[in-house]
């Protein structure tokens, strides 16, 4: 879809509502959603990146399966976040209890809240810069959690409440601390062929 700068300066103000049904209208589009309202359209994912975002999900389903404490959603899933954002993580988790007190109608549209963890996979075309400023916003928006997992340079950023990113360089592991007790992330299948 192409807008010239006055209909592109329209939707940037458009109502929740509006904003949903544009999404809705074009299914084949990735659409996020700053603060600002400024529209965030994304290219599709290439091979690899799918292959490592479909590893995430698995890993996070297969674990949120194993006990009932929340559910998991995959990168498909838009959340609106408190700030006025709205952000669609590669991988997310919501506690069960923060997730039955939203109506059927939120739970059905873009469900308004941030997630308790989320991840975010850089793509060859991601700017790290960028996704930084987004995993902060995450954290200053409710998450309790969040990893941002770099393939490329076998790196991860942790971000955690009221706390420093903590980086880590080539972990084999992710631990999924107080906020999702038991589980474990093996990075091996997605560091795994790294060029």
């Amino acid at each position: 879809m192409v807008f010239s700068p006055p209909q592109l300066k329209s939707l940037l103000c458009l109502t929740d509502d509006e904003y949903f049904l544009l999404c809705q209208a074009n299914p084949d589009l990735r659409i996020e959603r700053n603060s600002s309202g400024d529209l965030i359209i994304m290219s599709p994912t290439g091979g690899e990146t799918g292959h490592r975002n479909i590893e995430i999900s698995f890993q996070v389903q297969a674990w949120s399966r194993t006990n009932d404490l929340g559910f998991a959603f995959d990168s498909s899933t838009e959340f609106k976040m408190p700030g006025g954002a709205n952000y669609s993580p590669d991988a997310s988790w919501v506690r069960r209890e923060r997730w039955n007190a939203l109506t059927p109608e939120q739970k059905r549209k873009f469900p308004p809240l941030a997630p308790d963890f989320v991840i975010e996979l850089r793509s060859p075309s991601d700017s790290i810069g960028t996704l930084r400023v987004k995993m902060q916003e995450y954290i200053d928006n409710g998450v309790r959690l969040g990893w941002l997992i770099d393939p490329k340079n076998r790196q991860v950023e942790i971000y955690r409440l009221e706390q420093e990113v903590e980086v880590l360089k080539n972990p084999e592991t992710l631990s999924g601390e107080d906020v999702l007790p038991g589980f474990v992330l093996d990075l091996k299948p997605i560091f795994a062929d790294v060029e």
